[in-house]
């Protein structure tokens, strides 16, 4: 799965070069005896909730490629207007099994073994591209999925405060996790920056 990223503020520039660009593809594709499944191939319009769509056509040989409105790169589901609303709604499926699952083994485990399911089961899901939707307004209902589940783990109520037990359990809420992401992608990643500028 391959992507390529265009910029042009001028609608017909991008179309323009839009176009010249998947030719140069096809050729390419052409010349090392490769064929490119059209059928598989789309484009995502990255746009503002108010901008006004003009609809593009990008084809070679008169095949056209589809504009979508989302698509799945690395296991983060990217919309045209970066709400992460679908990425987060897949999210909290795979979220939810993972609680109810804890419902029904709690008074089995030990809150240790439970502890090993939710970094296994929840964390891992939780925190991985945190750092891309993690501050987007969809991240809340994440959040409150993230409380109910440390919730049931620990066998509290539902109006039970969860600082404390966040803390006792030396569990990183939602939004610890994204901005110690980006503290950990900011120091790993100062080498390139300087060198970058």
């Amino acid at each position: 799965m391959e992507y390529i990223v265009i910029t042009d503020c001028n609608r017909d520039n991008f179309n323009l070069h839009a176009n010249e660009l998947f030719n140069d593809i096809n050729n390419w594709f052409k010349n090392n005896l490769l064929n490119l499944k059209f059928t598989k191939t789309h484009y995502l319009e990255f746009s503002s909730m108010k901008h006004c769509r003009v609809n593009m056509q990008i084809h070679h040989n008169h095949n056209y490629i589809s504009n979508v409105n989302q698509t799945n790169f690395l296991g983060l589901i990217i919309d045209d207007t970066l709400t992460w609303k679908q990425h987060t709604d897949q999210l909290i499926k795979r979220m939810s099994s993972a609680s109810y699952a804890l419902r029904q083994v709690k008074y089995s485990l030990p809150i240790e073994t439970l502890k090993i399911i939710y970094f296994a089961h929840v964390h891992t899901i939780m925190s991985y591209g945190v750092i891309f939707w993690g501050n987007s307004s969809c991240a809340k209902k994440v959040f409150k999925l993230q409380k109910k589940i440390i919730r049931i783990i620990t066998n509290t109520g539902p109006r039970d405060s969860c600082r404390e037990i966040f803390r006792n359990m030396q569990i990183m809420t939602l939004y610890f996790q994204y901005i110690y992401s980006i503290i950990l992608f900011t120091v790993n990643d100062k080498d390139k920056a300087v060198c970058g500028s």
